[in-house]
């Protein structure tokens, strides 16, 4: 008779990579969940979904991402101020064009994340997203994915 094992990942044994992503032409939900796979570990072989088995992911060039269809133009994004009546909205056309193009690509990310998780905040906490092609990770020697290679739908030709 023989016996199968589960093994579950333990937090001092993983390694988290850092991986560098240029999201210049990329679709962005497609990008968006490739990065939410790699920030929870899922790409892994020993994902376990209670432990923190992700990489770090550093996207460049966010503020050249881009949307399908007509989503620039009909693509709305809601907030509230708390007050009653306090409803307001951007179009994602204007929010590429405005001070933090990458809260796009950050918003997108975070509504494929877990909700209200502890966890979930951890691993969030480890995407660094930027509007230009430069960086401050140099340091932990990232190695570069080419996401729109992966597949043709990745990136979006104009």
């Amino acid at each position: 008779m023989r016996t199968t094992v589960t093994r579950s990942a333990q937090p001092a044994e993983t390694t988290h990579k850092w991986i560098v992503v240029d999201a210049e032409g990329a679709v962005v939900g497609r990008l968006a969940s490739f990065i939410a796979k790699r920030l929870r570990g899922k790409h892994r072989a020993d994902f376990t979904p209670h432990v923190d088995t992700g990489d770090h992911v550093v996207v460049i060039n966010c503020e050249k991402v881009a949307f399908t269809g007509k989503k620039l133009t009909d693509k709305v994004y809601y907030r509230h101020t708390g007050y009653p009546g306090g409803i307001k909205e951007r179009v994602a056309g204007k929010v590429l064009e405005s001070k933090h193009p990458e809260r796009v690509l950050e918003k997108a990310v975070e509504r494929m994340m877990p909700k209200e998780s502890p966890l979930a905040r951890r691993q969030l906490s480890k995407l660094r997203i930027y509007a230009g092609a430069a960086h401050p990770h140099e340091a932990q020697q990232p190695e570069t994915v080419d996401f729109k290679s992966m597949n043709k739908k990745n990136a979006r030709i104009a």
